[in-house]
């Protein structure tokens, strides 16, 4: 009988096969940052999801384990964004009356802040001089991401590098939104939640979560609306802009 130690390789091996293995790394990845957030005061710079990412990509890395590997074992998390984002109707029934009162100031932000993330990123590509497919994923960039997948898919972009431009987005914007704010001396909540949230979606609500109850619950809304927007105007705009 052969009472050797397997090696730490085969050990790998076994492990890694399982789908168990990448869905718990991927929550104790963000369980991690989350820990790192809370010990830094809530610190912009510090962001879970950030984090999560660094340590996630540094043990792909290590481990030479490729995406496909990875996500075949994670994408449980990938398919909890559909109820997530089902339940963005919450906040959006829980605060029917201060949304009612603040209607005409709600509709002017989402059309202006939607309409300004598409066609800025599709600007300033189309003046880095990129074309086709790339060009065609950013559009969506500013949608929470199984909206923005979707219409990157019917657009003929790439839904794996929207995907991916979505999430550097929501970190992007749940760093330098509190900042930003103060700078511009805005202290209404309600508008600080609200433009997070069309701008940098499911990050940047939980980051306005993290500040204010009220900036969160309409950051919610603010990213539920802008993605209903996204979808209906985010392919005539791009027919519109690839038209002769």
């Amino acid at each position: 009988m052969n009472t050797q130690p397997l090696p730490l390789t085969e050990i790998w091996s076994y492990l890694s096969s399982g789908p168990l293995l990448w869905l718990t790394a991927t929550l104790v990845a963000y369980l991690i940052g989350d820990w790192l957030s809370r010990t830094s005061g809530r610190q912009p710079l510090v962001n879970p999801v950030l984090v999560a990412m660094i340590l996630l990509g540094a043990l792909l890395w290590s481990t030479r384990t490729p995406y496909i590997a990875y996500f075949e074992g994670a994408q449980f998390v990938h398919f909890m964004l559909g109820p997530a984002t089902v339940a963005l109707a919450l906040p959006l029934y829980a605060n029917r009356l201060q949304i009612r009162r603040a209607m005409l100031p709600l509709i002017a932000a989402l059309i202006v802040g939607s309409l300004t993330a598409i066609l800025s990123a599709l600007w300033i590509a189309t003046a880095l001089g990129i074309d086709g497919p790339v060009w065609l994923s950013l559009a969506p960039k500013s949608a929470t991401a199984p909206v923005a997948i979707g219409i990157a898919e019917q657009i003929g972009g790439l839904p794996t590098l929207t995907a991916t431009l979505v999430i550097l987005t929501g970190i992007i914007g749940a760093m330098i939104v509190t900042p930003i704010m103060r700078l511009l001396r805005i202290r209404d909540w309600r508008a600080r939640g609200f433009a997070v949230g069309v701008a940098a979606h499911g990050i940047g609500t939980a980051r306005a979560f993290q500040v204010n109850e009220t900036a969160g619950a309409f950051a919610g809304i603010g990213m539920g609306l802008n993605a209903m927007l996204t979808a209906i105007v985010a392919p005539y705009i791009v027919t519109l802009l690839m038209s002769p």
